[in-house]
């Protein structure tokens, strides 16, 4: 194998894992979302478990996190504003990166 392979091998693995890495940040952010919707909500326990499974279920429907954001404020009407939802967005996907970088 050449200096070549070895690199282009490095660097085939190396994008691997970052992608592996971005789609758990991503699914333990929207679990961290529906954690938060699930509270403001009323749910505990398994309901609240149960309803952040369905929030990261509902981010394999189109790419980004409008399909997200979409499902969270049908949910929650009035209890958050827009504004509300997307700054949570953000925050539980700094809150999930941080998490994963404690556990590598």
């Amino acid at each position: 194998m050449t200096t070549f392979d070895e690199r282009e091998s490095g660097f085939e693995a190396k994008y691997a894992h970052d992608e592996e890495m971005q789609f758990r940040a991503q699914a333990r952010a929207n679990k961290l979302l529906g954690l938060w919707a699930a509270a403001l909500l009323g749910k505990s326990g398994d309901d609240a478990a149960a309803y952040a499974a369905s929030v990261v279920k509902a981010d394999f429907e189109e790419a980004g996190h409008e399909d997200v954001y979409r499902k969270v404020a049908g949910d929650l009407g009035d209890k958050a504003t827009e504004a509300e939802i997307r700054a949570k967005i953000v925050q539980t996907m700094a809150e999930a990166k941080a998490q994963l970088m404690k556990e590598v």
